[in-house]
């Protein structure tokens, strides 16, 4: 410990480090307890699907869009749009797109 002192006290002079790591904790929580779910998913292809749909969800999440609102608003456009302007319903482009359209 007394080796590692100078990068265990950062904390005192730099106010935003976290002694804990709870947050990450919090972060993973849902993957941790879907962990035993995932395993009934019926099939190979069951979890591919749910693999794919937690990730997308994940990414809205993480680019500050809620994944309710974009998800309904993706399922809702993507019959009507060319192949082409598929990225456009990407969660970081969705967002942009969103802010765009309030200003």
């Amino acid at each position: 410990m007394l080796k590692r002192w100078d990068r265990f006290a950062r904390f005192i002079g730099d106010g935003r480090i976290c002694l804990t790591n709870n947050a990450a904790e919090r972060a993973l929580r849902g993957f941790a307890l879907g962990r035993k779910s995932w395993l009934f998913a019926g099939s190979e292809r069951g979890a591919d699907r749910a693999a794919a749909m937690t990730t997308l969800i994940m990414t809205a999440k993480l680019n500050d869009v809620d994944p309710l609102a974009w998800l309904a608003d993706a399922l809702a456009r993507i019959n009507d749009i060319p192949q082409s302007r598929l990225p456009e319903l990407l969660p970081w482009n969705w967002k942009h797109q969103d802010l765009q359209a309030a200003a």
